[in-house]
């Protein structure tokens, strides 16, 4: 028999979990969840159970898990068992925690809450955590842990692993020591790797990194994850507007980025949040796509007005009302494929100022071929239906416009957007929806009243 992997025996334990519930076996829930899951396992069994069972299961989650747990938890979760939380447990939490882990918890409390927490603090800690909050969430300051091992660039390798084996361990995913001045001024890395091998008399100063561009603390935190995504990076420093090392990045903090990122462009497009807690309750989850729904009500109200400008040509050629929609579809989807390739190639910094005259061009051309092709394929098989070639020119020329259209509305669109400071991933495809719709129904339907008139 093949050895277990341990994503099987993660599965296998959640499921003694479901099992032992159903059962009413509380002690040995608690049993497998303090001793037999990591807490980003729990973290996860928790997001994946009905609220009376998460409530339930949070309970039995050990006192000194609870911080490493809420670590990995989505933003509503989380800030729902803080809610819960009084000052005491929030500084039992924070003992345990690293700084930049305690600055995105502390995110989510008031402000008297916070204040409390840093009371108990002593200064150095408390000066590093204040620092963190400074900055926004979502830069590279907001990301950034202080806790950085830095050596000056004058001393040897020998002085560096005598300083080194004082500590009782180095801060996690350290893959380098930054060399500062005595100002504290950022000049350069040398990696672990290249201390070890090398000769105890060699200097810092010789052996460092210097090509090792650090990140500005106001870099935003895409940003910061398209950088390590290229370069291939474990960590990297992170300098104030004087060049001063104020702390660094890890790759663990740069993967939630990329992740969050990833859910925010594909539940936005359906005009989700992409924190919304997939087992929130009824009302609660109605009331927050009831206004997306909304506003596509009114998009589609758009659309029938145009579709009513043209009622009588439709009562007099049955045909355009079973036509109609071939057009719209056609349209949304050329124009959707556009959109999303933009978007992403935004997201990944691959889409600038640079370039975005040339994809415009080229998602024209696209259009084009594309609605050519299908312009012809859709007119012979409306005129083989209805035994009438006006209406096979008729949707071929409505296709023709709407596929053009809509590759070069779904290719500008995110860039006005972004302009307008609006989130193209939210707002794009409910305007390229109505544009596709109207330019559509305008195009076949307009033809036709001239041609029927």
């Amino acid at each position: 028999m093949a050895p277990m992997t341990d994503k099987n025996r993660v599965k296998t334990r959640l499921r003694s979990i479901t099992d032992a519930l159903e059962s009413g076996s509380l002690s040995q829930v608690s049993r497998i969840l303090n001793s037999g899951l990591d807490p980003s396992d729990i973290a996860h069994l928790l997001e994946s159970s009905p609220p009376k069972q998460r409530k339930l299961l949070w309970q039995l989650v050990e006192d000194d898990l609870d911080g490493d747990v809420l670590q990995y938890l989505s933003d509503e979760i989380r800030s729902d068992f803080l809610s819960e939380m009084d000052a005491k447990d929030v500084i039992s939490i924070a003992e345990d925690l690293e700084i930049d882990d305690l600055a995105d918890l502390l995110q989510q409390l008031p402000e008297t809450v916070i204040t409390e927490v840093l009371d108990t603090m002593d200064n150095q800690d408390r000066q590093r955590l204040e620092e963190v909050l400074s900055y926004p969430e979502d830069s590279a300051g907001g990301l950034m842990d202080t806790d950085v091992v830095t050596v000056r660039p004058d001393i040897t390798v020998e002085v560096v692993l005598r300083y080194l084996r004082k500590h009782k361990s180095l801060p996690e995913m350290t893959d380098a020591l930054v060399v500062v001045n005595r100002k504290d001024d950022y000049i350069g890395v040398l990696p672990l790797t290249t201390l070890l091998v090398s000769n105890p008399q060699s200097t810092v100063r010789e052996l460092m990194e210097t090509d090792i561009d650090p990140i500005l603390v106001t870099t935003n935190d895409s940003e910061v994850a398209q950088r390590f995504a290229r370069q291939d990076l474990v960590s990297a420093p992170v300098v104030d507007a004087d060049g001063k090392l104020v702390g660094r990045i890890t790759i663990d903090d740069v993967v939630d980025v990329i992740r969050e990122d990833a859910d925010h462009e594909i539940m936005s497009m359906a005009g989700l949040d992409e924190e919304e807690d997939m087992f929130a309750p009824i009302l609660k989850t109605a009331r927050s796509r009831a206004i997306w729904l909304g506003i596509n009500l009114l998009t589609a109200f758009l659309a029938s007005a145009v579709i009513g400008m043209f009622e009588h040509t439709i009562e007099k050629v049955v045909a355009l009302a079973v036509l109609m929609p071939i057009v719209a579809s056609m349209g949304g989807i050329a124009g959707s494929q556009a959109l999303t390739l933009v978007i992403r190639g935004m997201a990944t910094g691959k889409v600038s100022q640079s370039n975005i005259g040339w994809l415009i061009n080229r998602e024209f051309l696209v259009g084009l071929l594309n609605g050519v092709l299908w312009s012809v394929i859709v007119a012979g098989a409306a005129t083989a239906w209805f035994q009438d070639w006006t209406i096979g020119a008729l949707i071929a020329t409505a296709l023709l416009i709407n596929l053009t259209v809509a590759a070069l509305a779904g290719t500008m669109l995110p860039v006005i957007l972004k302009r307008l400071k609006i989130d193209p991933a939210l707002a794009g495809g409910v305007i390229l929806t109505t544009v596709t719709d109207v330019v559509g129904f305008c195009a076949f339907l307009g033809l036709a009243t001239i041609t029927y008139a």
